[in-house]
């Protein structure tokens, strides 16, 4: 993978809409991402509309916990059918899925990556991941995006081994 980078991303809160379910049951993720793009206006105190974070956890056996939100000021109130996410400062393993990529070969490549790095993936304490080798993705979706042929900003926080 020739892209990549490790950066630390200051603590912010996001505010949006979760899923929870199996690989199977993505289509109706899908449904919730097309709902919370609908329903960026409401966001008073967005940071920035034309973003929209798409934060996995796999904290679900054959399957994962997505929150599809916007990052928020202190000042945004959480609306009806909405969750608000804290994420603190992590250091993360950056890098872009461009459009006409295969977005499981970027994720082998970034696996490989991690593999043969000085860095490991974090695991949150006290917190049961089924993913051993990326158990929290972050997706950054640009406003412009092609559900058919996307094109997105990946994060994985990491920890370097010690």
């Amino acid at each position: 993978m020739s892209d990549w980078r490790i950066v630390t991303r200051p603590a912010y809160r996001a505010v949006g809409m979760k899923w929870e379910g199996t690989f199977q049951e993505v289509p109706e993720l899908k449904k919730v991402i097309h709902q919370m793009r609908q329903r960026v206006d409401e966001l008073e105190h967005a940071v920035n509309r034309d973003v929209l974070l798409g934060l996995s956890y796999h904290v679900v056996e054959n399957g994962f916990a997505h929150y599809s939100v916007f990052e928020v000021t202190d000042d945004q109130k959480v609306l009806d059918g909405m969750v608000e996410i804290q994420v603190p400062e992590w250091t993360y393993m950056y890098t872009k899925h461009k459009k006409g990529e295969n977005v499981v070969q970027t994720y082998n490549n970034l696996h490989q990556w991690l593999h043969d790095s000085e860095y490991q993936a974090l695991k949150e304490a006290g917190v049961t991941y089924y993913d051993p080798y990326l158990p929290i993705k972050h997706e950054y979706y640009p406003a412009d995006q092609d559900p058919d042929d996307p094109h997105f900003d990946i994060l994985i926080p990491v920890v370097k081994e010690s």
